[in-house]
């Protein structure tokens, strides 16, 4: 079995069952209050969090957890949203930069094969949590949260160590209802996604005795030998096995959060219907948070071609740090902040004379045909730039190499015209489902 993915190996191997215990501990714990105290539910959420949190880390890392939360809680009273921005991202910093990062993690009892994993996981998403308290605090027009509001905002259990995270504002919204409902067929589609989250993890797990996805880029020697067809299948698999992974990852998290009556946020989007790089990220959480609190907040509406080279340039850093600053992240983020950027100078460009009147002329197939084109440059773009931070630079040159230099002209154009129908295939489902979203707002109206 392929092992180079030990987060995934220890998950489902010798932390499986911990998982399982104190998820189902959760949701049986959870359940009950639901049942008997629903306007208490987010106290025994929140009391149950940090029980496991001290079971499972240890007393003293509570302690540094909880110094943090009382650090930007204090930040927050002053009502300044630049001083909330500034304290966060150095609490953040303190777990992502060296020696301060080292001297944290010193703090941490015991030692087991995860324990990094859930201390910079625990700790990451605190920091975001908290940060989105603080800002949102800041919005609240009369006074202030509670720290026991952002206390039963953080120690919510399912999305602790792993995610993902949901802004202040709505998790509280949604867990201070006291009228607990549910939709039509809902308990159906829970049950649904878990058999579909169990049927991906079964599928994933025989991909690692089969496929060895991870470990094959790791020797540049046997990649020299494969055909560009092979290389370029190998880089799409990787980035489609991440994809897989965080889906089951906030998947399983999210189904528990949906029997806590929550609305977690959604799944990332699949890899292979991702052509544009506004769309491309594999925690929507984040994503959500950072488009919120940065991109959005600097971007406004994102026409403007210097106010969105300084949000993405923002976010990007932000996004930096939230993966901890080293050589490899500089240039992954420094790849994505230009292909989002120059995607806005392109649209910008092809929207002046003549572009724009001989667009105009041309028919609505015919303009998908030629924007799914570029679609499909972007999709290759996309790949290799991700495929950066999966597995390593020596791997994304030689793939870029083989695709655009020694594999030009065949391997390049039919590579790129088989992406192409690709592309096209998803702008005409999304148009499709456009046109059906119209007919079902219009007949709401009527």
């Amino acid at each position: 079995q392929d092992v180079a993915d030990f987060e995934w190996v220890m998950w489902f191997t010798s932390f499986r069952n911990v998982i399982i215990f104190a998820l189902s501990g959760h949701v049986l714990f959870g359940k009950i209050c639901s049942m008997t105290l629903p306007q208490h539910r987010a106290v025994v959420y929140m009391l149950y969090g940090i029980l496991a949190v001290q079971g499972s880390m240890g007393l003293v890392y509570l302690m540094v957890i909880l110094s943090h939360c009382l650090v930007l809680y204090s930040v927050a009273l002053a009502k300044q949203k630049w001083l909330c921005y500034v304290a966060g991202l150095c609490c953040l910093a303190s777990f992502k930069v060296e020696p301060f990062s080292s001297w944290q993690s010193g703090f941490v009892t015991g030692a087991f094969d995860l324990q990094d994993v859930l201390f910079y996981g625990g700790s990451g998403f605190t920091i975001m949590r908290c940060m989105s308290f603080a800002l949102e605090s800041c919005e609240k027009k009369e006074g202030i949260y509670s720290i026991f509001d952002l206390l039963k905002y953080n120690f919510y259990l399912p999305f602790f160590f792993f995610g993902p995270v949901m802004t202040f504002d709505q998790y509280h919204a949604q867990v201070s209802t006291r009228e607990l409902t549910r939709k039509d067929d809902e308990m159906k589609n829970i049950r649904v996604h878990a058999l579909l989250h169990v049927g991906a993890i079964i599928a994933v797990d025989i991909f690692f005795h089969f496929f060895y996805i991870l470990t094959l880029p790791t020797d540049l020697k046997f990649m020299n030998r494969l055909s560009d067809w092979s290389l370029a299948g190998l880089a799409y698999s990787n980035l489609v096995y991440d994809w897989v992974k965080a889906a089951v990852m906030f998947g399983v998290t999210n189904t528990i959060a949906r029997l806590d009556h929550l609305d977690p946020p959604q799944p990332p989007k699949c890899i292979t219907m991702l052509y544009v790089f506004a769309e491309t990220h594999f925690d929507r959480g984040i994503n959500d948070w950072l488009c919120k609190y940065v991109y959005d907040h600097i971007g406004e509406n994102h026409d403007n071609i210097m106010k969105e080279l300084v949000a993405t340039i923002a976010t990007f850093a932000v996004t930096t740090l939230w993966l901890g600053p080293c050589e490899i992240v500089y240039i992954w983020s420094v790849f994505n902040c230009f292909g989002l950027n120059f995607e806005l100078w392109v649209q910008k460009f092809f929207q002046q004379e003549p572009f724009a009147k001989l667009e105009a002329k041309i028919s609505a197939a015919m303009s998908r045909r030629i924007r799914a084109a570029f679609g499909a440059a972007n999709f290759w773009a996309i790949v290799l730039y991700n495929i950066l931070a999966l597995n390593s630079l020596e791997f994304a040159l030689l793939v870029t190499k083989r695709l655009l230099l020694t594999g030009f002209p065949v391997s390049t154009l039919s590579i790129w015209f088989i992406t192409y129908c690709g592309v096209q295939l998803i702008k005409e489902r999304e148009r499709i489902l456009a046109i059906e979203e119209e007919k079902c707002d219009k007949a709401k109206e009527e």
